[in-house]
């Protein structure tokens, strides 16, 4: 049942949309098409309430606010309920202070299981440590990895080891743990997911940071095992921002990556308390309830969208088509990269997408690049997101990564435009750095038609925001300023990387062959479109989230257990991608 309002809830007031007041976007108003959204948080059944009112200042006076669709069934944290134009949902704030609290959260758990050593896991183990160290806890963070794993080094070097019992072999870790933290490929748990959930004791909680398996289970007619529960926590960010913010927390409140969380299955009656407990142990600031199958399908969506795929697309039309029109590979990478990855970029975390068009030199030829490039972008992305809800994503890359042996994955940011980066990089002046019009329009235009998608498809303003805009921004595009395309996106997931070869070609086909022909030939374009992006009710929800982001510019940082060097020779190109541990 849900819990009553007023136990643990506190109402935030928000006000006008650029006003940076700390509060959260909510909920879409047709959240009708996943149906699965109509449910709490901890999978029983959705009963609404009744709507909640209260003063929005400089928006709208005593607007009326529909009840979230899911429900945070918290004993422990205070949930806030925040509202954009009418329409209810609830967060959980994290921070140091709530380390406090773990103990009661984690209650029952002796024994945390990280399984693998990928993007996450040398991430999400390391900050959970630190976070029950500092809570003055004992519970014992162990590492699972196959004996054989290249990765037992790596865990060592963070301070795993088999002499204190913190790394062993997958399932010795797996049957000993009652927090199961699977954070193995997507492609490792499709092929072992009937062992792992085998090994797993009676009343223990499996841990996922990626609905992939559901997709992989209901494929295959299968479910979890009833006597567990299973949640979920996935940090909108890559596991070496999950790590590097948290380490700046220490030193400046509010670091971190938010995350979403979901109940997929309470089989112990305090499942709700254990996932948000691992989200505030991590490092997560905000912490917003979805559901296993809406974050699988946004999530491997959106990184094949605006977040890796289409921004390599983007950049890969634009320098070509900017070197033939005369520029210089040096400017034409400055116009391109850089200019998204630094003023762009550094515009959208802290002010929004709309103030990127209020900053443009020409405004006129921002929103021409914008018309042109939105239904290109938007046609590709309905492709993508259906071919996600339909699963046929994920058989994609279960196959792609069983041809791992004969075809191992290629490498990308290897075509001359990066080799003239390395140097522009080299040289980097940021004050420098150029504002193009142009470039703005097109990136703009992907990301704003991403964001629209997933509303029409019935996601919630705090998921749409965190997998089109604040995962953009604060977590990747950093990465691609500091060191390269190749940088960003190969030190995400298997899936992630897939994903991102996949559809880039696809974005820069759309863009060069028709958004860029419309432009030269003087195309007319859609006249609403202009309007329907100044007007776009999306951008006070960015706004907000933009309130939300770290506090402090993310610090990029290199080395063992973070940021790997995608050239050296361990780094691993897609061998053994269905063993037990990346």
């Amino acid at each position: 049942t849900l819990l009553p309002r007023s136990i643990r809830t506190r109402r935030i007031n928000m006000s006008s949309a650029m006003s940076a007041t700390r509060v959260f976007a909510a909920a879409p108003a047709n959240a009708t098409k996943l149906g699965a959204r109509k449910a709490v948080s901890s999978g029983k059944p959705y009963v609404a309430g009744k709507s909640v009112t209260r003063a929005r200042r400089s928006v709208v006076s005593n607007a009326a606010s529909s009840a979230p669709d899911l429900d945070i069934n918290t004993k422990i944290f205070e949930k806030e309920l925040v509202d954009v134009a009418g329409e209810g949902e609830y967060i959980v704030r994290g921070g140091r202070h709530l380390f406090e609290k773990l103990p009661e959260a984690l209650a029952g758990i002796n024994t945390i299981g990280v399984i693998g050593w990928g993007s996450q896991a040398p991430a999400q183990g390391q900050n959970f440590r630190d976070s029950l160290k500092e809570a003055g806890m004992d519970v014992k963070v162990c590492v699972g990895l196959r004996p054989s794993s290249k990765s037992n080094d790596e865990a060592r070097e963070c301070g795993f080891t088999e002499e204190d019992g913190t790394l062993g072999e997958t399932f010795d870790i797996i049957a000993k743990s009652d927090l199961v933290m699977l954070l193995i490929s997507d492609a490792a748990q499709a092929k072992m997911y009937p062992r792992i959930l085998a090994a797993m004791k009676p009343g223990s909680t499996l841990g996922l940071s990626h609905g992939f398996l559901l997709g992989v289970m209901q494929s295959d007619g299968e479910t979890f095992r009833e006597d567990i529960n299973v949640v979920l926590v996935a940090p909108k960010g890559m596991g070496p921002s999950v790590r590097r913010l948290y380490e700046q927390g220490k030193d400046v409140g509010g670091s971190g990556i938010n995350a979403s969380f979901a109940v997929h299955q309470d089989a112990t009656g305090n499942a709700t308390d254990i996932a948000l407990g691992w989200s505030i142990a991590i490092g997560s600031p905000f912490t917003f309830a979805t559901t296993l199958e809406s974050e699988y399908r946004s999530d491997i969506f959106g990184e094949r969208g605006i977040l890796l795929g289409g921004v390599h697309g983007i950049v890969e039309s634009l320098y070509r088509r900017y070197t033939k029109q005369g520029m210089t590979p040096t400017d034409a990478f400055k116009n391109t990269v850089e200019c998204i990855t630094g003023p762009i970029t550094k515009t959208i975390s802290t002010k929004g997408i709309k103030a990127v068009y209020e900053m443009v030199p020409d405004k006129k030829e921002f929103m021409k690049a914008y018309a042109a490039s939105y239904m290109p972008c938007k046609d590709i992305l309905y492709e993508c997101y259906e071919e996600v809800e339909s699963k046929n994503e994920i058989r994609s890359v279960v196959m792609a990564c069983e041809r791992f042996d004969t075809f191992p994955m290629g490498k990308v940011g290897t075509s001359s435009m990066w080799a003239v980066g390395e140097t522009v990089r080299a040289e980097r002046v940021e004050e420098d750095i150029p504002v193009n019009s142009f470039t703005a329009g097109v990136y703009c235009a992907c990301m704003m038609a991403q964001i629209d998608t997933l509303r029409e498809k019935g996601h919630s303003y705090s998921e749409v925001c965190n997998e089109s805009v604040i995962e953009a921004v604060d977590s990747l595009n950093p990465y691609m300023h500091a060191k390269g395309l190749a940088f960003m996106v190969d030190n995400c997931s298997y899936t992630a990387r897939l994903g991102s070869r996949k559809w880039a070609p696809r974005f820069d086909y759309n863009l060069e062959q028709q958004a860029y022909v419309a432009v030269d030939t003087d195309a007319k374009a859609d006249p609403e479109l202009e309007q329907k992006f100044l007007n776009n009710p999306a951008h006070i929800a960015i706004a907000n989230c933009c309130a939300l982001r770290p506090s402090v510019d993310i610090s990029v940082k290199f080395g063992v257990g973070s940021a790997r060097d995608v050239t050296d020779e361990k780094f691993k190109m897609g061998d053994k991608a269905t063993a037990d541990a990346k």
